[in-house]
């Protein structure tokens, strides 16, 4: 899969992109990379997915889809989720662990040593250590990025906005008293900041769950910006963490299955567009859900892995019969998998 993530990463993060999967038994196994409404790039080679007769700019959401009799299943991309936080003192370090909890990259930016090395050691991926205007001016901002304001100070809270509000992003929150951050929002439109963005600003940042500690006063953060991403439609795409792991099953010759969430009904744990790689070595990377689905869909994987098998396949689990009651999968729900040979070359 290598030339589908070289791709991937010459796509321009403003535009709709999407990676497509053809689903009809005769041509599962055929990919191609959509952005901008353009099919830019086809596995194959053979202009199948350009020769289809549809608007590809109409799609907006990851699921399956008929292009004429053709099945496909479209899977929207994402940055990889973001967190930037700007500040190191009591309340980042929970904002930071949750975010690491729940998948996010993590950048701190702290102009103290030691409250940067507390950054360190409490898990962010990033720590710079900076003044907070310059470190700002390095960081791209994207639909993927939410940033969180938490100094020691209004002045450094300034400094901050006044790089962050040139950025594009998807989250802007600041902690401080509604009267101080009404203040400075006044200051900054009158120093020609956009009026839009700053009213759109999380700010007393948190939902209000009458936070006190700086514990929950992260969870009350960590909340908000959950509620703001899940908001626009949830994009999937691949992790950093996902796209190593089947290249370096690549170098190293190894089989692996690649195992994608393409339909959900009821309330089956995961959504759309979920992935789970297996490699030969039988870890994991990603969950589909876990439980008794989960690990027969891991059964079939091992099985795939060790017959040699190259051919792509299509599994359905059912989780609301008899069955799944007994094994505890209360959830309920049925989803299906696109479950693709990776590594060696496979899909490429």
């Amino acid at each position: 899969m290598r030339q589908l993530f070289e791709k991937l990463e010459s796509v321009e993060a403003e535009k709709t992109s999407f990676v497509i999967s053809a689903l009809r038994s005769e041509h599962l196994g055929k990919k191609a990379v959509v952005s901008g409404g353009e099919v830019l790039w086809e596995n194959d080679g053979d202009d199948w997915f350009a020769g289809l007769e549809t608007d590809w700019s109409e799609i907006c959401d990851s699921g399956v889809v008929k292009i004429g009799e053709e099945p496909v299943f479209c899977d929207l991309l994402g940055g990889e989720n973001r967190l930037v936080i700007c500040g190191a003192g009591h309340v980042s370090i929970p904002v930071i662990r949750i975010g690491k909890m729940l998948g996010f990259d993590v950048t701190v930016i702290e102009d103290r040593l030691s409250f940067a090395d507390g950054a360190k050691a409490a898990g962010a991926d990033q720590v710079i250590c900076d003044n907070f205007g310059h470190a700002l001016e390095s960081i791209e901002g994207d639909d993927s990025t939410y940033f969180v304001v938490v100094t020691r100070g209004h002045r450094y809270d300034k400094d901050c906005l006044q790089q962050i509000l040139k950025k594009h992003y998807r989250y802007l929150g600041m902690i401080g008293s509604r009267r101080r951050v009404a203040m400075l929002k006044q200051a900054l439109k009158e120093e020609g900041y956009s009026p839009e963005k700053l009213d759109a600003m999380h700010s007393p940042i948190g939902l209000d769950i009458g936070a006190e500690t700086p514990e929950e006063i992260g969870v009350a953060i960590i909340a908000e910006i959950i509620e703001v991403k899940n908001k626009k439609g949830r994009t999937r795409g691949y992790s950093k963490e996902m796209i190593r792991g089947i290249l370096d099953a690549e170098d190293r010759k190894e089989k692996g299955v690649l195992m994608t969430i393409i339909t959900r009904k009821g309330s089956a744990p995961q959504g759309v567009g979920v992935k789970m790689f297996l490699k030969e070595d039988g870890t994991c990377i990603g969950t589909i859900g876990g439980g008794c689905m989960e690990a027969a869909l891991i059964q079939k994987a091992r099985v795939m892995i060790r017959t040699g098998q190259v051919e792509p396949m299509i599994v359905k689990a059912d989780l609301t019969g008899t069955d799944a009651e007994e094994d505890g999968m209360v959830c309920g729900g049925i989803v299906e998998v696109l479950m693709e040979p990776a590594g060696v070359g496979i899909l490429s």
